[in-house]
């Protein structure tokens, strides 16, 4: 079966006379990004299926032979999306993963938001692809982003390690804090163990909260922040007095940044 053919038909059917052989989308030429990590970094959206309409709005632009230089194709790839039964990632790098930057969750993480839109609903399935292990069957999204959280953020290794590196360190436990919310608001990953152990390990624990405090208030702050985000979302669902204890830290964080004593 020849897909893109089959395809191609059913939109000259719908009226589709140009570009209806478009399979490579992008952003608008000159541009980059698709704004999905932005709007999950400044807490401005409100459902799954609006970081997918962002994801697709960023990502409607052809390009090909001849003149298909970013061209606007929205209703093609709309047609496509609509056929879309599974998400294809590849990871080339065991340094970064799902878990350790946000264009993962803002480009594969949004796809599947956006392709679940275009199928009304319908699941959308996610498989991984690790190239550079010797096993590369392909994993599920879900599977693959417990497995990296337990050995990762959620490692007490790996946590120290972080937090003895000072500014930077704490920073990058931030980041990561933010892409936790990043997949649960694209793909709805909503593990309670990774937010659990995360406010234990980062807020909860004495002595670590007083060194990412000390080292980098701003990143400290974000990952209080972002453990009452996902509260707030439904995300995460901690007991009240875990809940009142995180507001009063971010209010004191607050505070201590503005300079209010």
């Amino acid at each position: 079966m020849n897909y893109i053919r089959k395809h191609a038909r059913q939109l000259r059917q719908q009226g589709v006379t140009t570009g209806a052989t478009a399979r490579l989308f992008s952003n608008p030429a000159g541009d980059y990004g698709s704004m999905v990590n932005e709007r999950v970094g400044a807490g401005n959206w409100d459902s799954s299926e609006e970081l997918g309409d962002t994801w697709a709005a960023r990502n409607a632009y052809s390009y090909g032979k001849g003149p298909e230089r970013g061209v606007a194709r929205p209703e093609v790839l709309q047609t496509l999306l609509g056929t879309t039964e599974r998400v294809v990632q590849e990871i080339d790098s065991v340094e970064y993963g799902l878990t350790d930057i946000q264009e993962y969750y803002a480009n594969t993480g949004a796809l599947v938001a956006a392709a679940k839109n275009a199928r009304r609903g319908k699941k959308v399935g996610c498989s991984i692809i690790e190239a550079y292990s010797k096993s590369v069957e392909p994993k599920e999204l879900e599977e693959v982003l417990r497995l990296e959280y337990r050995s990762k953020l959620l490692n007490p290794k790996w946590a120290q390690a972080m937090v003895a590196q000072g500014s930077g360190g704490a920073y990058e436990v931030s980041t990561r804090m933010t892409a936790l919310l990043g997949w649960g608001g694209t793909v709805g990953y909503k593990d309670s163990f990774a937010w659990d152990q995360a406010a234990d390990t980062y807020v909860l624990d004495p002595d670590m909260a007083a060194q990412l405090r000390a080292s980098n208030p701003q990143a400290f702050r974000n990952v209080v922040g972002r453990c009452l985000e996902a509260a707030g979302r439904g995300i995460w669902q901690p007991k009240q007095d875990l809940l009142d204890k995180l507001k009063k830290m971010y209010g004191e964080m607050d505070d201590e940044l503005e300079g209010v004593k």
